[in-house]
């Protein structure tokens, strides 16, 4: 989150393009808050090209330490510490996760699909969420039948 040192809004960005840019470039990174849609990032080409090697490198790194190790075990000793959630997960489910974050993070370094990782993320700690509680856990693994109906879909 930015501090409100590190953001302007966007009426600001509008009357004063240039002494923006220039916070922007001194800072390396700005926000732009706007009222009536999201927020945005004034970024430096070069950072963000910075960022995306730094991504790239991590992500190549955790797909050689899988490939050398198919167990993934220095990974699925990590991953703990950075989801404590994942301890509602079985063993199988744990390695499952790492290698699906692994791929999605690689997906989202080498092809710009920055979404992927978050999903991955979103739909295991939502199953991890469910086997949390046991009745939640136990109504969702009851066998169902039939037609529950047309499904809305909501934006």
């Amino acid at each position: 989150m930015s501090s409100p040192a590190d953001a302007v809004t966007f009426s600001d960005l509008s009357r004063n393009p240039k002494s923006v840019a220039e916070r922007a470039a001194r800072l390396g990174r700005l926000r732009v808050t706007h009222r009536d849609a999201p927020d945005f990032y004034l970024t430096a080409a070069d950072r963000e090209e910075q960022r995306d090697e730094s991504l790239t490198t991590a992500s190549r790194i955790f797909l050689a330490l899988m490939k050398h190790d198919p167990s993934a075990r220095a990974l699925l000793l990590a991953m703990p510490d950075v989801f404590p959630w994942i301890r509602h997960l079985s063993t199988e489910e744990v390695r499952a996760f790492t290698v699906e974050l692994v791929e999605a993070l690689s997906d989202a370094a080498e092809l710009d699909l920055d979404s992927s990782a978050q999903e991955v993320i979103t739909g295991w700690r939502a199953t991890a969420r469910i086997k949390a509680d046991r009745t939640q856990h136990e109504e969702a693994s009851r066998p169902t039948s039939g037609d529950f109906g047309p499904v809305e879909v909501t934006p």
